[in-house]
């Protein structure tokens, strides 16, 4: 039997492979180039390019950018009319800024438990959990898997509170065979590093409703209109421009709208990468009883943004942390996504304590992030499948 290293044996893999990792190439180069040398760094038209862009790409009839997913995120609760003594529903599997933004507007974020086979949030949970006082809910595609859109939007719809779609993974999914984007009430979209597309940094909101569509504009910017008929005084002259609410500077830069207009030229490519890839794991490990495989929806047409490796402690003579530790010793970097939000000494100051979601806080004691993204090579994933097996091998019971 191979020992793995952390038993003595020798690692599959001489360097380090991540989890993730961006992926630039000269194009993205040369986009970022042009708006260096540009009159625009900022406020300039590869921000209205970026939104036009992704209206296309999802149907949606407005899109906001802004600085960043948690930024997208508060501006989506704050266009929801989310305030204090209101309540937000949304899953403890994410990370914390689907949560934070209801703090951010004063009111309580509400933990509702996941699905214990998708890990995404389950929409009998969240009807548990509605009151009087629900203003919003925060459904998460959790690893880009789409939520249960359908079943979400009636049950929000029928009490008059808005859904918003947390797809900070799920750029480039498709629920039902339209794309994400398009669906909810508002959707929110992150491009960090090690999202399928990046700029850096960066966000967005995308909604079908007017009248969300001006809340989310005046949030991200100071709450300063130039639109006359927004206007409460007479204006001054042609630089008249009017604080009519309190907003933010939540704007994002034409460098990094020039890095994500050309990323999302790649969505395809990345899109099929990745699906190669986890057709390539659940392949392996669907043959290996100590692991569970997450299932997917047959409305989600998933571009995957994390790959949630899940084992049956049950069955290892060793648990999730030693599992964790073993692959770091076969040199595969990898990641727990997430510690539930409500376990963090922030929310259990604030009296979360833990076991309000069973099922979320299992599926954190048993589950690990394996690498997936666009530059994999088939034998940086055969790496892992081995690295894998190796250890499963060695310490199953």
């Amino acid at each position: 039997m191979e020992k793995p290293a952390i038993a003595g044996g020798t690692p599959v893999r001489d360097t380090k492979l991540f989890y993730g990792h961006q992926y630039i190439d000269m194009a993205d180069v040369k986009a970022v180039e042009e708006v260096l040398t540009s009159d625009y760094l900022t406020c300039g038209p590869k921000v209205t390019a970026l939104e036009q862009k992704l209206c296309a790409l999802t149907g949606a009839k407005y899109a906001v950018a802004c600085s960043n997913g948690t930024a997208a995120l508060h501006i989506a609760a704050m266009a929801a009319g989310v305030g204090v003594g209101d309540e937000l529903i949304t899953t403890p599997i994410t990370f914390a800024a689907s949560a934070n933004c209801a703090l951010y507007c004063g009111a309580k974020p509400v933990f509702a438990d996941i699905d214990p086979k998708t890990y995404n949030i389950d929409p009998e949970r969240v009807r548990e959990k509605l009151t009087s006082q629900t203003k919003a809910v925060v459904a998460v595609d959790y690893t880009g898997q789409a939520v249960k859109l359908d079943e979400l939007m009636a049950l929000c719809h029928e009490r008059d509170i808005v859904l918003i779609e947390d797809a900070s993974h799920s750029i480039g999914t498709k629920y039902k065979g339209k794309p994400v984007g398009s669906i909810a009430d508002m959707t929110t979209f992150s491009f960090h590093p090690v999202k399928t597309v990046t700029g850096g940094e960066g966000g967005a909101v995308l909604t079908n409703r007017e009248d969300l569509y001006e809340r989310l504009l005046l949030c991200r910017s100071h709450g300063i209109t130039k639109e006359e008929p927004y206007y409460v005084n007479e204006s001054h002259g042609p630089w008249y421009h009017e604080q009519i609410d309190l907003g933010y500077n939540y704007r994002l830069t034409d460098i990094q709208c020039a890095l994500i207009l050309s990323q999302i030229d790649k969505l395809a490519q990345f899109s099929k990468r990745r699906r190669e890839i986890v057709e390539r794991y659940n392949e392996a490990f669907l043959q290996i009883p100590q692991l569970f495989v997450q299932q997917e929806i047959p409305e989600s047409d998933t571009t995957r943004h994390l790959y949630i490796l899940r084992i049956r402690p049950e069955l290892l003579k060793i648990d999730r942390r030693e599992f964790f530790e073993a692959m770091t010793a076969e040199n595969i970097c990898c990641n727990v996504h997430y510690i539930p939000v409500y376990w963090h000494p922030y929310y259990e100051k604030l009296g979360y304590q833990k076991g309000l979601c069973p099922n979320a806080e299992k599926l954190y004691q048993e589950m690990m992030s394996l690498p997936i993204y666009y530059s994999l090579t088939d034998k940086d994933v055969d790496d892992v499948i081995r690295a894998v097996q190796k250890i499963v091998d060695y310490y199953k019971k």
